[in-house]
């Protein structure tokens, strides 16, 4: 997820069915940390939210590159890599009509556009003729020690022959400067939750993280180490414990922030005046995580 998408769910992909067991996802975790009451609406009461053309933007050029990958390596070429951009909105127009039918036809063609433009710009930060990832857009779901559930979609790992992995994220806008630590914060959060999974569902640390910021080519590497996401995991169970905690009495108070003039709740947030909808209870079967994270 992008800082285009910080503060709001992502949109590519089709909805989960809602028949499975509550976990916790890159993006609900961030809610929670962000205000737990914008984690309540968004995965208890699951309100709408409004789509915005940076989102529909990224989930394209996501589709696209999830398409690129499907293709033979030689067959990866910038001119290719073009064409693919109708298909994936059109995934994404299916997936999500309720934005798609009614939005302004030069709307579309300036969003297609700028899709087109960032993955120009991810030929400068990769060749992907040049190798074969294992997968993209990989599904992980993990079970921790203390049952804590985590599943979040991971958009590229990559296996070297000696067995190395590399966890791969790719973010539609710039890379945080010096001013914005918290989108950073934000990115490096997931990367550290993918990690965590991959660890414990694969028993392989993963070797580098790395966010590939496609709008202004540029890259970042992390690598962790064994103690430190042993840590993060405990941080990730002591957050999971503390949202169950609330869900039982319905007690997720929200958390005033700069991060409130992007909220598309204030109606319902008593910061803003508004009222919560009726509390419906801890849900026992539904969804957690974001469509596609």
């Amino acid at each position: 997820m992008s800082e285009d998408t910080a503060t709001a769910p992502e949109v590519r992909g089709a909805p989960d069915a809602p028949d499975r067991r509550p976990a916790l996802s890159p993006s609900r975790a961030s809610d929670f940390k962000q205000c737990p009451l914008l984690y309540r609406f968004r995965a208890i009461d699951r309100l709408p939210e409004p789509s915005s053309p940076a989102q529909v933007r990224g989930s394209v050029v996501h589709g696209a590159l999830e398409r690129l990958y499907a293709l033979p390596a030689a067959s990866r070429v910038p001119d290719t890599a073009m064409t693919l951009v109708e298909p994936a909105w059109q995934d994404v127009a299916a997936s999500h009509p309720e934005f798609a039918v009614d939005m302004d036809p030069e709307l579309r063609a300036k969003l297609l556009d700028e899709a087109r433009a960032l993955l120009s710009g991810y030929y400068r930060l990769e060749d992907p003729t040049r190798f074969d990832p294992e997968s993209c857009e990989q599904r992980v779901e993990v079970e921790l020690s203390d049952g804590t559930l985590l599943r979040g979609f991971v958009d590229r790992i990559d296996v070297a022959a000696s067995g190395e992995m590399r966890v791969v994220d790719y973010k539609t806008g710039k890379a945080p400067s010096a001013t914005r630590e918290l989108a950073e914060a934000k990115a490096m959060f997931q990367m550290k939750f993918y990690a965590v999974a991959l660890l414990r569902s694969r028993g392989v640390l993963p070797t580098r993280l790395r966010l590939l910021y496609l709008a202004d080519g540029q890259v970042l590497d992390y690598t962790p180490d064994l103690d430190e996401l042993v840590r993060f995991e405990k941080t990730l169970m002591a957050m999971w414990h503390a949202i169950q905690s609330a869900g039982v009495t319905g007690d997720f108070r929200p958390k005033p922030s700069r991060l409130c003039d992007w909220c598309a709740h204030h109606e319902h947030c008593p910061t803003f005046g508004g009222t919560p909808p009726p509390y419906p209870g801890w849900p026992s079967t539904a969804e957690h995580s974001e469509p596609a994270a």
